[in-house]
């Protein structure tokens, strides 16, 4: 039996600083919006862990706090990336993500149907993609001490036995792809964020990866490097890779998928669509002998129709990103230098 008088408010009701002291309001929050929409057996046990079995070989584990603004924007919402974003990086190690966990900092004031409209798609996101929330945190901040949200998300998968894939192994001569259109994540944002309008409507591409990743491990376990480019786009990530590896870069670029409404919103905004941040794409660098089978594996998924395979990897002591132009010229590829987009995720 619940201990409530009445249900929350979820239409016109507000967060207090009550729903963050451990009493009976925090405890009607946890249970009506987030027991609710995170339902499963781990989570109603209502411990402050949860306790599995998992099974035998490597595990791997990621967190990451998402404080992106506007919350809300075509393609997503803070809730959806939230779930998104922490599974896709535990899974570029070629993992497979069992669980989640989520920690909230709510700010005094803020609407409880928003609060709402984010649990229910960070549910729906974790349900779609076979991966539960099983335990969480929530605290409340004053007013003006936060802006709306943040959400602090960590998984945690295991690793199939003989893969070995991280950001070091890249090697000369092996291919490089990128799983399908660039920016798209970033624009979306930018434009919700200033009320830009276009002639087509970008969105955010934020999805779960996880599922495809598994079909490439699976042909190919020989992959080196997995990576997301999110923050700093597909020119910051390649530098990562070279550094870690010691090696250089090479691109081509009219080998790279940029949808034209992409590019032409970032002529319009003086991005450089290199930089600018994604959510639902991958890196995948291999041997060159597995590149078309990669290739043929990502296009026939829902979430790479668009995959390319962009170039490759070259000695090189000073690890330079280099890109071939389309004027037959050749471009260093810097690395990411100031804010370009804050709060992109």
């Amino acid at each position: 039996m619940r201990p409530y008088s009445t249900k929350l408010d979820l239409k016109n009701g507000h967060v207090d600083m009550t729903h963050g002291s451990g009493g009976r309001a925090m405890a009607q929050l946890i249970d009506e919006l987030f027991v609710e929409h995170f339902d499963n057996e781990l989570l109603r046990q209502a411990n402050d862990q949860a306790t599995f079995d998992i099974p035998a070989g490597r595990m791997s584990i990621s967190t990451d706090g998402h404080v992106i603004s506007p919350l809300f924007f075509p393609g997503g919402d803070i809730g959806s990336l939230s779930v998104h974003g922490t599974l896709n990086d535990v899974s570029m190690s070629g993992a497979k993500p069992l669980y989640l966990s989520a920690g909230f900092i709510l700010e005094e004031g803020f609407p409880l149907a928003d609060l709402d409209r984010i649990i229910q798609s960070m549910a729906a996101a974790s349900k779609k993609a076979g991966v539960p929330v099983v335990t969480g945190d929530t605290k409340v901040v004053e007013r003006g001490k936060g802006d709306g949200i943040f959400i602090t998300t960590t998984a945690v998968g295991t690793i199939p036995d003989g893969l070995n894939i991280s950001g070091d192994r890249a090697t000369a001569g092996d291919a490089i792809l990128v799983s399908g259109t660039l920016g798209d994540h970033g624009v979306a944002i930018l434009s919700s964020r200033e009320h830009l309008e276009f002639e087509t409507t970008i969105e955010s591409d934020s999805a779960a990866l996880h599922g495809m990743i598994a079909d490439l491990v699976e042909a190919v376990p020989e992959i080196h490097c997995l990576r997301d480019p999110t923050r700093g786009g597909l020119a910051t990530t390649l530098n990562e890779l070279a550094r870690q590896s010691g090696t250089g870069m090479r691109i081509r670029e009219r080998a790279l998928p940029i949808q034209p409404a992409v590019h032409a919103a970032c002529e319009l905004l003086g991005l450089d669509p290199l930089y600018v941040a994604n959510e639902g794409k991958l890196i995948c660098i291999a041997p060159a002998t597995h590149a078309e089978t990669l290739l043929s594996i990502m296009q026939q998924h829902p979430l790479g129709h668009n995959a390319a395979i962009i170039g490759g990897v070259v000695e090189d002591e000073m690890g330079f990103v280099q890109m071939e132009t389309t004027l037959g010229g050749s471009r260093v590829i810097d690395w990411l230098t100031g804010e370009q987009l804050p709060r992109i995720c």
